[in-house]
C-alpha cells in the first residue's frame, strides 16, 4: 500500500452533508442514482452520480448526512455532471455502505 504524506491529507476536503434530492440516474451504465447534497452556504449544494442502488431506495436517501470529497474536479456521466463524491464502504457484493456522522452535524462542516 502507497502511503501519503499529512499534507497529501490536508489536501482532501471531505465535508458533511445532507442529500435534499435523489432520483434515478437513468442513463448511468451500472445502476447509479443522481443525487444533490447540502453542503451548507459556504459551499453550497453539489450534485453526484452514486452507485448506491443495492441498499438504498431514493426516497429514503432525502434527508441522509452522508461524507463526501468535495474538491474533484467535476467528472462528466452521460448528460450528467457530479461535482463530489459520496465516500461509502464497499461490501463484499460490492455493495455500498454510505459514510455518515454518528450524530447530526452541520451541513459543511470538514471531516479531520
Amino acid at each position: 500500500m502507497e502511503t501519503i504524506t499529512w499534507n497529501d491529507f490536508e489536501k482532501v476536503r471531505i465535508h458533511a452533508g445532507t442529500i435534499v434530492a435523489a432520483k434515478v440516474f437513468e442513463k448511468a451504465r451500472n445502476p447509479a442514482y443522481q443525487l444533490e447534497v447540502d453542503f451548507g452556504p459556504e459551499i453550497g449544494t453539489k450534485r453526484s452520480s452514486a452507485q448506491i442502488t443495492k441498499l438504498y431506495n431514493p426516497e429514503e436517501l432525502v434527508g441522509r448526512q452522508v461524507v463526501a470529497v468535495i474538491n474533484f474536479p467535476v467528472k462528466q456521466i452521460a448528460n450528467f455532471f457530479s461535482e463530489c463524491l459520496v465516500l461509502g464502504v464497499v461490501g463484499d457484493e460490492q455493495e455500498i455502505v454510505l459514510l455518515q456522522p454518528e450524530r447530526p452535524v452541520k451541513n459543511g462542516h470538514r471531516i479531520a
